[in-house]
């Protein structure tokens, strides 16, 4: 039996642990949140990020759907990359 020897110092590394993993996904899912926004997609979908397999569901999806917020605007997505030819 221990008898609370080292428990503090066990304490300490699992709320460092978590706030390390609560800090990574903030850092993850902040972009994609902004860059799904901004494509007219909800926000929503960057908590996707942090789900192993929908994330790479999510990201195809956004590389290879029409953009809602092209139709909004009337231009159809050609994905062209380069400078606009008009």
């Amino acid at each position: 039996m221990m008898n609370g020897l080292g428990t503090s110092d066990m304490t300490w590394w699992f709320g460092a642990h978590w706030l390390t993993m609560l800090l990574g996904a903030v850092v993850i899912v902040l972009p994609f949140w902004r860059i799904f926004a901004k494509a007219g997609f909800s926000g929503w979908l960057g908590l996707l990020m942090i789900v192993p397999m929908a994330n790479l569901i999510a990201l195809y999806v956004l590389a290879f759907s029409n953009w809602p917020i092209s139709k909004r605007a009337g231009k159809p997505d050609s994905g062209a990359m380069g400078a606009d030819p008009r």
